[in-house]
């Protein structure tokens, strides 16, 4: 009974670590050089596509892209578009589970972008397993599309607000690929 339990330990001893390497990986991405797309800042699945949820939006008009990001995920989180940071806010909230609705009052950080005077936002959303949002940039900073700008620990979501005048080419159950994966084109 005692070497069925070793065993079982050092099975979880060696698995563990693994399971921590491999959620925390960082593969290196190419992105697309067209300044006109805008990028998937996160891997994960497509819930929704479409007119934004005024309740969570931000002030104005919207097309809004949400990303499901699970725990099998990579989940360093990267930019959709160029362009400067004008400011990155942090907001408390709750810990639902990340693919619900309500997940977008959950602890959050939002990054507004200035993409040639294009206003993109990126929001991190912490799920119910993820509790941190580790935002890399700061107000002022200039990005290029595809670079990284933080992590989420474990099941999140991200999601990324655009102009109305944007063309979206994703739709509901597809995959993404942080800073590969176009989500839009942007007008102009």
């Amino acid at each position: 009974m005692a070497a069925r339990w070793s065993v079982a330990i050092a099975v979880a001893l060696c698995v563990l670590p693994l399971a921590i390497a491999l959620f925390f990986r960082d593969p290196a991405r190419t992105s697309p050089a067209d300044a006109s797309l805008v990028l998937a800042p996160a891997d994960g699945k497509v819930m929704h596509a479409g007119p934004a949820d005024l309740a969570h939006a931000p002030a104005g008009h919207w097309l809004q892209v949400v990303i499901f990001l699970s725990p099998l995920d990579v989940h360093i989180n990267r930019t959709p578009v160029s362009g400067t940071v004008e400011q990155v806010l942090y907001f408390p909230g709750t810990f639902v589970p990340a693919y619900h609705h309500d997940a977008a009052s959950n602890e959050r950080s939002e990054i507004w972008l200035n993409h040639n005077g294009v206003t993109v936002v990126v929001r991190q959303i912490v799920g119910m397993l993820a509790r941190r949002v580790v935002c890399r940039v700061t107000a002022g900073q200039t990005l290029a599309a595809g670079e990284r700008i933080g992590l989420m620990k474990f099941g999140s979501r991200m999601d990324v607000f655009l102009p109305v005048t944007a063309a979206l080419v994703v739709k509901p159950g597809d995959r993404t690929v942080a800073g590969e994966s176009v989500l839009a084109r942007l007008a102009g």
